[in-house]
């Protein structure tokens, strides 16, 4: 088995066409080195001084920890690697790894850490105060979670909670909060609540509440903690009384593949996949799903990613292939792949500048090697994508992709969300980091979509700006609650259908084209609360994977 190289395998996608100015800030002088303090005679430890604009070596204060766990990491079976120090020291690690690494390291205010009540508060504002063109943050990306719940998800796909997708339409009064789907055997599953569900009471609460306390016990049963038991009132289209259920919080493994099938439209057939996130546990059945429409010899391709917010973009690269084969994907000299997508860091890290291939073999990711069976493939020149603003990252990383190498991709639902970046997880001190550290582009040097790819007719694009532009033929068409993924019934799914039969959207849907979309947030909400974006569940990172 080759070795899988130390590369971005997750990615964020959509570069930003105009140059943001930031706010001041940081040096060039990041590669002094000094030996870490250590502790006196009396076990405590000096405390390091921050200097504004003088930044030190990073691994001169890495795992340096205010409190230093003890015993073994029972996920690298290794000692932890924790040493004595301060609140300072992790706020001064985070300080020169964010100027080494960040994207932007121009654009961050070098404030005073002793400033900030803790880490996390100060980990806050390591990031760009820049916009873009239409107002929103330029980085949303900026987050952190416990080292545990990290190796949990990379792992094993495991997240707690329900195991729901909540469709948040409106968090404001008149509220309106749906089920998108849940994952298989998933307590939400296991009680019953399907696609389309509206949730009236939480916890008693009515979903209008306005007040502090209600809120507050809806947000607890929205974002419960593991364990935790709570009630919801529900409201089914076709049954007049309201349902009530409970559910408890677990530990849930993800089912990012779902509802594979064949569907048969006059002389074609119709392949149709759910994909919901880019993550090592999809590998083999999405490998399944293809060798399904590999077996049946399918037509037309209908790839559902309207709630896929990212993941690893060696996946997004495999899943290329297994859609354009090895014909369309392979250099025209040699036996090398074509670019998938670039990957481009700061000035300072200008040598870790590299590209991702389109990646035909399976990936052994208990060992984190490249194995010799190769993917299986449609080999299509076209893809019908359904698509909304949860659409993220490694899923615009495909689009984008594709289209770099002249496969034609139709999108049909939303405009994506506009994720241009991506980041190495990064741990500290049982933290692990997330900092924008890479932008992308497909083989035609496009990465222009930090507004996220538009349907539009047809007529608006031509042979000479495919892949070099953030408009994408297709159709808009709002997501239909009122059918079940993969009914061939369902909006999205159904204008697929049309236009794969008379090369046209269907004349019903046309309404949408004015109608607002729905509010699919590409990371978990509360109401009246957003909670930080988690980029595992729904963004694009960069994992390492070791070398012998």
């Amino acid at each position: 088995m080759m070795k899988l190289k130390t590369l971005s395998i997750y990615v964020a996608v959509a570069l930003s066409a105009t140059a943001l100015s930031g706010c001041g800030g940081g040096s060039n002088n990041n590669n002094q080195v000094t030996t870490p303090t250590p502790p006196d005679n009396s076990g405590t430890v000096t405390e390091p001084t921050w200097t504004a604009g003088e930044f030190l070596a990073s691994d001169t204060f890495k795992h340096q920890c205010e409190s230093p766990r003890t015993g073994t990491d029972p996920y690298e079976n290794a000692p932890y690697p924790d040493k004595s120090g301060t609140e300072m020291h992790e706020k001064m690690w985070l300080r020169s790894f964010s100027n080494e690494t960040y994207l932007w390291y121009d654009e961050v205010e070098d404030k005073d850490p002793k400033n900030f009540n803790s880490v996390a508060e100060y980990f806050t504002q390591l990031k760009t105060e820049a916009t873009t063109d239409s107002g929103d943050d330029k980085d949303k990306y900026h987050y952190s979670e416990s080292y545990e719940d990290f190796k949990k998800e990379t792992e094993s796909g495991v997240v707690s909670g329900y195991g729901v997708r909540w469709a948040f339409i409106s968090n404001k009064p008149p509220r309106v909060l749906r089920v998108a789907y849940t994952q298989d055997n998933s307590p939400a599953a296991k009680a019953g609540l399907i696609r389309g569900d509206t949730i009236t009471a939480i916890n008693g609460t009515d979903i209008n509440t306005s007040d502090s306390e209600g809120i507050d016990s809806l947000n607890a049963g929205l974002l419960p903690k593991s364990g935790e038991t709570h009630n919801f009132t529900i409201k089914r289209d076709g049954i007049e009384e309201p349902i009530a259920i409970s559910m408890t919080a677990s530990d849930v493994e993800s089912t990012p593949v779902q509802n594979t099938k064949v569907i048969d439209i006059e002389d074609k057939k119709v392949g149709y996949v759910q994909f919901n996130q880019f993550m090592r546990t999809g590998q083999q059945a999405l490998i399944d799903a293809f060798n399904t429409f590999e077996n049946q010899s399918i037509d037309e391709l209908v790839l559902d990613l309207r709630y896929n917010g990212g993941g690893l973009v060696v996946m997004s690269a495999q899943l290329g292939f297994m859609i354009a084969g090895e014909e369309q994907t392979k250099a025209s000299e040699g036996n090398n792949a074509k670019i998938f997508s670039s990957l481009i860091h700061n000035d300072k890290r200008t040598t870790d500048n590299i590209y991702s291939p389109f990646e035909y073999r399976v990936i052994d990711w208990d060992k984190s090697e490249y194995t010799n069976n190769t993917l299986p493939s449609v080999n299509l020149d076209t893809v019908y994508i359904l698509s909304s603003n949860g659409t993220c990252s490694a899923s615009e990383s495909l689009i984008n992709g594709l289209r770099g190498i002249n496969v034609k991709v139709v999108l049909i639902g939303g405009q994506t969300c506009g994720k241009p970046y991506g980041f190495t997880p990064e741990a500290n001190c049982g933290e692990v980091y997330y900092t924008v550290q890479f932008k992308g582009a497909n083989a035609k040097s496009f990465g222009d979509y930090a507004e996220g790819f538009k349907p539009v007719p047809e007529t608006e694009i031509t042979q000479s700006t495919i892949g070099l532009t953030d408009k994408v033929p297709g159709c808009t068409v709002a997501d239909d609650f009122s059918n079940q993924l993969g009914d061939s019934k369902e909006g999205m799914l159904a204008a697929a259908l049309t236009h794969i039969e008379t090369g046209s959207c269907p004349v019903d849907k046309q309404t949408a084209q004015s109608t607002p979309s729905i509010s699919i947030p590409s990371h978990e909400q509360g109401i009246g609360l957003s909670i930080p974006y988690h980029p595992l569940r729904d963004g694009l990172v960069d994992i390492k994977v070791k070398e012998q």
